[in-house]
C-alpha cells in the first residue's frame, strides 16, 4: 500500500470497533473530518 499523500482520499478500508461492530471509512463520505484512532498495546501483551 502507498503512503498516503495530503490532500488526497483515504483509501477505504474497513475495521472492527470496540463493540465487535464493523465500521467502513466509505461511511463517513461527506464528512469534513474523521478521525481514526489505533492504540497499538490494547488487547495485546506488548
Amino acid at each position: 500500500m502507498a503512503l498516503p499523500e495530503v490532500g488526497k482520499a483515504a483509501p477505504v478500508f474497513t475495521l472492527i470497533n470496540q463493540d465487535g461492530t464493523k465500521v467502513s471509512l466509505k461511511g463517513f463520505k461527506g464528512e469534513r473530518h474523521v478521525l481514526v484512532y489505533f492504540y497499538p498495546k490494547a488487547l495485546t501483551p506488548g
